[in-house]
């Protein structure tokens, strides 16, 4: 490709709106441009580097059996309704009617289409194991997109669904497109984590991992054991050595010893602020924070130094919306404005922390403005509570699987999902299959997602200098960048034309520069766009030399033609 007819448009700064180090720089390269707020065009630099690891996700999910299709990205919301998502889903879900009224959505994932496709096609369990795959624009309505493709509207995503005839088949889907991502994103060149996560939206009865890339610019918290293979997004994460609970004798050793003591707190609302005021560590204090649950009000209890995740709070209760309570209706149950709630007296459902439960005593909230009870015994004033892990691990905990490690916390992105639906939308959507004794059994599903443009963000997020994209050899748009220093010196011109020629019938795609620009100009472009390999022929044209620079290593070298040749054609850079 002739460098001069290349759509290429480069800027020289970065864009105020860019944030993120991949959206720079894939502004910046000519890689993308916005149309709108998360809605982005693909030029033609991008084009290629997406259809390549399209390529890669290919190869990958045919090679683990699965097998292609494509299905419409436009769904009736009857589906929605019948999976029980329509309203589950939320503000996310892109909704629109069409002439005669009939409503649809713009599909955000494929679990209703999959499912009726199959429900209408497979009916004998001889059909099964089968996996089916698409390559897809999928469509979320979010409410503040940012960092370009980290986080749009209108995203490039593969999307996976196995059907087996019972839990032992769904282990063997599940285990291959899971070793399947391994290799996807190995030959991306990411350097990522599979992390145990949580289901979401998506649901399901068995397990779920994450694949993160890890990036400071990650959305995601994950944690990570120091000594074995644990890791799990923030959500999930669990933690080892957790405090036994303060025994009742311990607790209390006579009535006087379990009365309640009034402090009045004027204007002390904060943990800090208590911290400060009594001179104790946060980890004295009990923390109660009113939830909407499901549209009903639920207290949790941590302990003062400690955070709630909300995840595990939804997962006991099995609920579909977990959100703080507003302002009105945390009074409304507490009878005390905001910094003064606490867990004594409420009228509503609790949920106690097990840290708190370790605690002999504890300062809270007295449900009365101005005022905190000290003296709080958790384990007898708690009593009716329902007790568990409902806090945030932290940095420093012991880790759950091996108890010698400790968790250490990291930054990264979602790149890929894979899923345990079992039997969630088969169920649903009445997708049954016959088995061998001739009786109707749902199918055993798996789900297994991978953001395709998302990912050619987050190779950004790690390949990258000052000067700009250091694309992996097996996703770059182009290997060889063929640079003549001057296009009037027809000894150059003609140079860079055979070493095109030769690497193009080796197989190696290479862009040749042939613009009238300064050799400066050129070279800020080449770091820029990134290309592995950067062939430069300059005044030893003549006598057939050329200078190779290694883009990831920076390493220059002055090499004969054939030589040259030879070392381009290889994969060492």
């Amino acid at each position: 490709m002739r460098q001069s007819q290349l759509l290429m448009p480069t800027l020289r700064e970065s864009p105020s709106e860019a944030e993120a180090a991949s959206h720079q720089w894939m502004l910046r390269a000519g890689l993308i441009r916005q149309l709108a707020a998360g809605i982005y065009t693909y030029l033609p630099l991008g084009r290629r580097v997406l259809r390549k690891l399209e390529q890669i996700v290919r190869e990958e999910m045919d090679l683990a059996g699965a097998q292609e299709v494509l299905m419409p990205a436009m769904q009736p919301a009857e589906l929605w309704k019948e999976s029980g998502r329509y309203e589950v889903y939320g503000p996310e879900l892109m909704r629109l009617r069409d002439r005669h009224d009939r409503e649809f959505t713009l599909g955000p994932t494929h679990e209703e289409v999959i499912t009726s496709l199959v429900r209408g096609e497979v009916s004998s369990y001889r059909q099964l194991p089968l996996t089916l795959y698409q390559i897809q624009t999928k469509f979320r309505d979010e409410k503040r997109p940012r960092y370009g493709l980290l986080r749009g509207r209108e995203f490039l995503m593969k999307d996976a669904y196995s059907f087996d005839a019972d839990w032992e088949g769904l282990h063997r889907s599940y285990t291959s497109m899971y070793e399947a991502y391994h290799r996807i994103f190995t030959r991306c060149g990411l350097y990522f984590r599979s992390v145990e996560a949580d289901a979401g939206s998506i649901g399901g009865e068995g397990g779920t991992h994450e694949f993160m890339a890890l990036a400071d610019i990650g959305e995601d918290t994950i944690a990570v054991c120091d000594s074995c293979s644990y890791a799990a997004n923030l959500e999930k994460a669990e933690y080892g050595g957790k405090e036994q609970a303060a025994s009742e004798e311990s607790s209390v050793r006579d009535e006087h010893e379990a009365e309640l003591v009034r402090h009045h707190t004027p204007n002390i609302k904060t943990i800090e602020q208590l911290s400060q005021a009594f001179e104790l560590e946060a980890a004295a204090f009990i923390k109660t924070l009113i939830y909407a649950v499901d549209g009903k009000p639920v207290a949790v209890v941590v302990r003062g130094d400690h955070e709630v995740n909300e995840i595990k709070v939804k997962n006991k209760l099995s609920a579909a919306h977990v959100e703080l309570a507003d302002q009105t209706t945390a009074e409304r149950v507490t009878g005390a404005p905001t910094g003064f709630a606490g867990p004594i007296g409420l009228q509503i459902p609790i949920l106690v922390d097990d840290a708190v439960l370790a605690m002999e005593s504890g300062i809270a909230g007295a449900n009365e403005a101005d005022y905190h009870l000290g003296n709080v015994k958790p384990l007898i004033h708690l009593s009716q509570a329902a007790a568990g892990d409902f806090r945030n691990a932290e940095a420093g905990d012991h880790c759950p699987r091996c108890e010698e490690g400790r968790l250490a916390f990291h930054r990264g992105i979602e790149v890929g999902h894979v899923f345990k639906l079992g039997t969630k939308y088969s169920e649903a959507l009445h997708a049954t299959y016959l088995n061998a004794s001739g009786r109707e059994q749902p199918f055993i599903m798996g789900c297994y997602g991978i953001g395709v443009s998302r990912l050619l963000s987050a190779v950004l997020e790690q390949h990258s200098d000052n000067n700009g994209i250091i694309w992996p050899r097996a996703i770059a748009p182009y290997q060889v960048h063929v640079v003549p220093v001057s296009v009037k010196d027809t000894v150059q011109m003609d140079l860079a034309a055979h070493i095109t020629s030769r690497l193009s019938e080796a197989g190696v795609e290479v862009l040749m520069d042939d613009r009238d620009e300064r050799p400066g100009v050129k070279f800020k472009d080449s770091d820029l766009i990134g290309i592995p390999l950067r062939i430069v022929i300059g005044k030893q044209a003549a006598e057939g030399i050329v200078e190779l620079k290694t883009r990831k290593t920076g390493e220059v070298q002055q090499l004969g033609l054939e030589e040259a040749l030879v070392f381009a054609t290889g994969a060492e850079y």
